[in-house]
């Protein structure tokens, strides 16, 4: 995987800014893949990110960069708690909860749509989104929204601001670590 793309898909977390972001990404197979999360995490572990591969199937991973101290933050949260407890999760560290949700994706079921609580979106919006099959929604971005979408349609520009910015940054010579913001 290419510093490139892992910034293109990363960048709001890289900047503090959210708490995870998720992509997917090729890889020619799964020795290669754990050797590009391992140099990566060798960045940016001090700097507050951890990256993980959540699943790897026919050659492509779903690659998972956050911040465990914010995942923290967010999961407990009295609605995302409750939404957790409903999908079958047994709350405890954020580091159970993200084992939980591996299992979940290995075992090729329906699609844990509570991963949005994961990303940093709003519980309200993850639940509308459960709840509603995806329908109804005000409006969408980096998520559907079912809650304020004001306040969303900031934060979608933000993120976008965000990646160009980290984008125009890495274009120029600057290094990953240099991007990342130790929160």
């Amino acid at each position: 995987m290419s510093e490139e793309i892992f910034v293109h898909y990363c960048s709001p977390t890289l900047a503090g800014i959210k708490t995870a972001n998720l992509f997917s990404c090729r890889f020619a197979d799964e020795e290669e893949m754990r050797d590009s999360v391992r140099r990566l995490n060798v960045v940016l572990v001090k700097k507050g990110i951890r990256v993980l591969p959540l699943r790897y199937r026919d050659g492509c991973a779903l690659i998972y960069a956050y911040r465990p101290s914010k995942l923290s933050q967010d999961l407990q949260q009295a609605d995302a708690c409750s939404l957790l407890e409903k999908r079958g999760y047994t709350f405890g560290a954020p580091e159970r909860c993200i084992i939980q949700l591996m299992q979940r994706l290995a075992d090729g079921g329906e699609f844990p749509h509570e991963i949005g609580l994961f990303l940093g979106y709003p519980p309200e919006d993850v639940s509308g989104f459960i709840e509603n099959r995806a329908e109804g929604y005000k409006c969408a971005g980096e998520w559907k929204v079912y809650g304020d979408a004001d306040k969303a349609k900031e934060t979608f520009a933000k993120y976008r601001k965000c990646t160009e910015a980290c984008l125009a940054q890495f274009a120029q010579g600057k290094s990953i670590e240099r991007l990342t913001a130790a929160v």
